[in-house]
């Protein structure tokens, strides 16, 4: 075990990334990561129930003690067993939302919000009150007490009062879980906001797959207390030994830029990096040039060796086939367009017929009611 030591060694370089090792034990259970993560964005924690996700996070918060543990967050070093430095969890600078919004329920939203605004002294606030409540979408629930907020809104304040302490990391134990799918889908678009606007890295527990794709930039597969992969989000989705590809929701991630919308139909038009190819998807309108993230399922995607002509289908995209695997009775292949890759799962006798090989051109065929974005 180690202690904690009576002054903080001299500040590190700032590198841009967040360096973890925590190794913790308890009886039945076994914590062995070393982590190397971006210091902005989201990086997922993602896995099964007892695969060591929340225990990761409450190490990363200071609320568990490893026995052997290093954290350094941006040049800052928060832990270091070889030094005897463990930075307790009052003195770190973190925002923790957890699946409960756990407000005060004796003080209103205002008072929630303000208490945490208390914790840090004016000259270190760097998220004001009013940008969370912008942010959030909660300036009118001010006045308003706990009990008469529905979930999501009570959420959204728990979020609120993560954010105005300032945090130089904010950790997010599944804040979707308690949830309902109506109250899941009014607080999603908060949080790809705090993604967009908030220069905050921020760590995300979850085991939901969809919320992952939509919200992270970087991803940790967790198994058994141990880190399986790591990476950006878009890679590991699309590798073969991973069980992302192999499942029947296997999707790809892609990213556009909004170039157009046709308002006669409702039609929202995306250029793709690195490709003349644009993608159509039934969407409001959003300013020129926003990025959006759009998750396209292997089921969706057809493959043809020409360019469909008088057919139903919008998004027709040029494509090389890259690499493929076998699934039963089924292909799962990886095409590049541009910059980015997808996924497509075809039959074998698809795949035979077409004669799939590497390298090859053909046509991606897409529904655009079959895409998902925010």
């Amino acid at each position: 075990m180690f202690g904690f030591a009576k002054t903080a060694p001299q500040p590190m370089a700032d590198d841009g990334r967040i360096h973890a090792r925590f190794l913790l034990q308890h009886t039945g259970f076994h914590l062995d990561v070393n982590l190397d993560l971006p210091a902005r964005g989201v990086s997922a924690l993602f896995g099964h129930s007892g695969s060591g996700k929340t225990s990761c996070l409450r190490c990363f918060a200071g609320l568990d003690r490893p026995q052997q543990g290093y954290l350094q967050v941006a040049g800052e070093l928060w832990q270091d067993s070889e030094r005897g430095f463990f930075l307790p969890a009052h003195k770190r600078a973190i925002g923790y939302v957890f699946q409960d919004a756990n407000l005060f329920p004796h003080l209103s939203v205002r008072g929630n919000l303000e208490y945490g605004q208390r914790r840090i002294p004016a000259t270190q606030r760097r998220v004001a009150l009013d940008q969370a409540l912008q942010l959030l979408g909660i300036g009118h629930l001010l006045e308003r007490m706990p009990a008469a907020l529905s979930g999501g809104e009570r959420q959204r304040v728990g979020i609120a009062r993560a954010l105005v302490t300032s945090p130089r990391l904010l950790l997010m134990d599944e804040p979707l879980a308690s949830l309902d799918l109506k109250r899941k889908q009014e607080v999603l678009p908060y949080l790809e906001r705090l993604h967009e606007e908030l220069d905050i890295p921020v760590l995300y527990v979850s085991h939901a797959p969809d919320e992952v794709a939509r919200l992270a930039d970087h991803l940790v597969l967790l198994d058994e207390g141990q880190v399986r992969a790591s990476g950006p989000l878009k890679e590991i989705l699309l590798r073969a030994d991973l069980p992302f590809a192999s499942d029947e929701d296997a999707e790809a991630v892609i990213d556009g830029e909004v170039c157009g919308h046709d308002a006669a139909y409702a039609l929202l038009e995306l250029q793709l990096p690195g490709s003349e190819a644009r993608l159509r998807l039934p969407h409001s309108a959003l300013p020129s040039g926003h990025q959006v993230r759009v998750k396209i399922k292997a089921r969706d995607v057809s493959l043809g060796l020409q360019r469909a002509e008088g057919s139903s289908l919008l998004n027709l995209l040029p494509a090389t086939v890259e690499s493929w695997q076998a699934l039963d009775a089924q292909m799962l292949l990886t095409l590049r367009i541009g910059e980015q890759r997808l996924l497509a799962r075809i039959t074998r006798y698809s795949f035979d017929q077409l004669g799939i090989h590497a390298g090859q051109a053909l046509w991606a065929q897409i529904k655009s009611v079959s895409l998902l974005a925010p």
